[in-house]
This record gives C-alpha cells, sequence and structure tokens, in this order.
C-alpha cells in the first residue's frame, strides 16, 4: 500500500512539476527584474507540497561563491534555492536548455549550461562564471555531473576545481541526504519527510593545494557515516 500511495504522489508530483515550471518561465521572461523572488516562492511551493522538513546542520556562508553539492534528485536544486537568499546560478548539463520549451528554465535565469564533451565548453564555462560572478551571483554545481543512485557519491569530475582554481573562489562544500527518498524522479516515487542539509567549512581554491581532492574526500566521508545513519532510522 505505502508502494502504491509512494508512486501515486509521485506521478502527480512530476505533472505538477512540470506544469509549474512551464508557468515560472513565462513568468521569469515577463517579470525579469523579479526573476530570483519568483524562483524562491516556486520553492517554497515545492517543499509545502511535498511535505518536506529540512534540518540545517553546521554555516551556510553568504558569501560563498562557488556552491559544491552532491547530486541524487531535482530537489537539490529546489531546496538550496529555497535556503538561500541570493541569486544563485547553477551550473547544468547542455542537454537541459536543448529540450523543447522546458530548455528555457536555464536560458530564463540566465543559469549556465555546460558541452561536457567538448573542449571550448570549458572556456564558455569559465566565462559564465565569470560574468555571473560579476553580478555578485554565487554559483552552484554538481561535481558528480550527474544525478547518483542516493547509495553512495559518484566520482567528481574536475570543472569546478579548474573554475575555482582560475578565480581563486571561496568554496563551499554541502551534503544533501534524503532528497532521493523525498522524489525519486527515475522511479516516480514521493514521500513527505526529511531532508539533512549539512555544511562543510568552506576553503579557497588555490593551484597550490589539494583542496578538491581533499572535498571530495571530505564530502564522501561524511555522506557515508550520515547514510548509515539514515538507514538504520
Amino acid at each position: 500500500m505505502k508502494k502504491i500511495l509512494a508512486k501515486t504522489r509521485g506521478i502527480l508530483y512530476i505533472i505538477q512539476f512540470a506544469i509549474t515550471v512551464l508557468c515560472m518561465i513565462v513568468l521569469m521572461y515577463v517579470f525579469r527584474s523579479k526573476n530570483h523572488w519568483l524562483r524562491r516562492k516556486w520553492a517554497w511551493l515545492q517543499i509545502k507540497i511535498l511535505g518536506i522538513k529540512i534540518e540545517e546542520i553546521g554555516t551556510r556562508c553568504d558569501d560563498t561563491q562557488l556552491f559544491m553539492l552532491n547530486h541524487q534528485s531535482l530537489l537539490d536544486i529546489v531546496i538550496l534555492e529555497y535556503l538561500h537568499s541570493k541569486n544563485i546560478a547553477w551550473v547544468a548539463k547542455l542537454e537541459i536548455e536543448k529540450l523543447p520549451v522546458f530548455g528555457h528554465i536555464i536560458k530564463a535565469p540566465r543559469m549556465i549550461s555546460v558541452n561536457r564533451e567538448d573542449k571550448a565548453g570549458l572556456i564558455k564555462l569559465i566565462k559564465d562564471v565569470e560574468d555571473r560572478l560579476s553580478q555578485s551571483r554565487p554559483v552552484a554545481i554538481f561535481p558528480e555531473g550527474t544525478r547518483s543512485s542516493g547509495k553512495k557519491m559518484l566520482p567528481f569530475k574536475s570543472g569546478a576545481k579548474i573554475v575555482a582554481n582560475k578565480f581563486g573562489l571561496k568554496v563551499q562544500p554541502v551534503v544533501i541526504l534524503g532528497s532521493r527518498q523525498r522524489l525519486d524522479s527515475v522511479n516516480l516515487t514521493s514521500t513527505s519527510g526529511k531532508v539533512k542539509v549539512i555544511y562543510l567549512e568552506p576553503v579557497i581554491a588555490s593551484k597550490d593545494s589539494d583542496w578538491f581532492k581533499d572535498i571530495e574526500v571530505q564530502m564522501n566521508n561524511v555522506f557515508s557515516q550520515e547514510i548509515d545513519k539514515w538507514d538504520e532510522k
């Protein structure tokens, strides 16, 4: 019965998600000056619809220039949009921007798309990050490059490291747990409950240190420890 309910909730939520995203695209083009405000209101609505309670651990640094998050659900973006007061610029795969109609969810708020198969894509990524930072927009990236199963993290790709080293950015790692349980868009299931957001200590990126590898190890360790405790509940 619980599985049927979770499946029904998941399907209904995805339908709602698609409809409201389309509405958001239109609104963001019409009310460009209210772009960020609209996204935060939309994120708040998603959190309420899903019945999510967010537990924050650690301190989010408001002057962070680059957030690095693990990725397991569509909700990861929604959650940080809901929590953060600044106009975040998300780094997304070019394939998302190329989606018919829905690709405007990247274009309308001027997010950053990257072609990982093209060397010129890295040059564009660097230029786009510099542009968004000049507008006082923090950048958020999923170093795994794609969604994981939610059981363990995937190896990090080098894009975040290259960009952060280029500009000597202040980087804050963030570990999210429970978002896939709340919304699994692969299996189309959804349940209400808790999501845990853990802010790790920020670092200043430098070519002279192993900060990127250290963050990968730290995030993996925290995720492994927390997921074990999560599974015991």
